[in-house]
């Protein structure tokens, strides 16, 4: 059974009496802390969290307002890294999140930017991992037994499938999808969809564009891109992606492709599995 704590310096909220938070912890107003949690003392916790029992949250993690945490979830850990060695660095999670069971994200290392940071209203289901110094965009949705290497980005509204798994320093772009079971090593563009182990850009993450609402005129564009960088046979790849700044230069959704494939990168822009032209214009 919870009761209401306080400390002289802190709102009312919700505590099991078999967990612990250690002296320091910041706990926001209307925070629940449920049955053999364990909250470490650089910890802060906004208003509205709820953590249903089994928890270990420790290190600086700061955790946004209304997220939800389900059991035997691990957060703020440190990195698993050779490099690391005790170092202050950070875990970053936004507002209104959902942490499925069993969840461990590390927190990032001194080389490495120092911190691992998690968007707003992202869902991770059950078992996913993330590694040290990843960063999660908004709407960002991880289905269960999923992972991301260290040093890994995701932009906002991408979906990663089910036990699937990416390479250290990867790049997913924005509204892309990775298809379950897919092992991805290189960077995914944004509205790319990738399947297979390894895995292939296959097209574009058609559902994905209509379920959020894209005008068919845009949708369109995209397609014509994808073909002329990705399909069509012609000059080299880096004049491919001058050609088509220029041609689509009107629609937004492919100028971030093409601002993506221009980017600064560890990784190379994974590729697309050979198809013909029908194929993707049929798609």
């Amino acid at each position: 059974m919870t009761r209401l704590h306080k400390t002289s310096d802190q709102p009312l909220f919700n505590l099991d009496p078999t967990s612990r938070v250690a002296p320091g912890a910041r706990v926001g107003e209307g925070v629940e802390i449920g049955p053999f949690c364990r909250i470490g003392p650089y910890v802060v916790l906004a208003e509205g969290v709820r953590l249903h029992s089994h928890i270990v949250i420790e290190g600086h993690t700061t955790i946004g307002r209304q997220t939800e945490v389900y059991p035997f979830t691990a957060l703020g850990g440190p990195p698993q890294h050779l490099r690391y060695h005790g170092e202050p660095t950070r875990l970053e999670i936004g507002s209104d999140c959902v942490l499925r069971e069993h969840v461990s994200i590390h927190r990032g290392t001194a080389h490495g930017g120092g911190v691992t940071a998690i968007g707003n209203n992202v869902m991770l289901m059950t078992q996913v991992h993330l590694g040290h110094d990843v960063r999660l965009g908004n709407h960002v949705v991880m289905a269960g037994k999923s992972s991301l290497a260290g040093h890994v980005t995701v932009e906002d509204h991408a979906i990663i499938g089910g036990a699937s798994a990416v390479h250290q320093f990867c790049r997913i772009g924005a509204h892309a999808i990775v298809g379950g079971c897919a092992a991805l090593p290189m960077d995914l563009i944004p509205y790319g969809m990738a399947v297979g182990n390894h895995a292939r850009l296959t097209g574009l993450n058609l559902v994905g564009l209509k379920r959020m609402g894209l005008p068919r005129s845009s949708i369109h564009a995209l397609r014509g891109a994808f073909h002329d960088l990705f399909v069509a046979e012609g000059p080299p790849f880096r004049s491919r992606v001058h050609e088509v700044a220029e041609r689509y230069a009107a629609s937004p959704e492919v100028s971030k492709i093409i601002a993506f494939l221009r980017a600064d990168a560890r990784r190379s822009i994974l590729p697309a599995r050979k198809r013909s032209a029908v194929e993707v214009i049929e798609d």
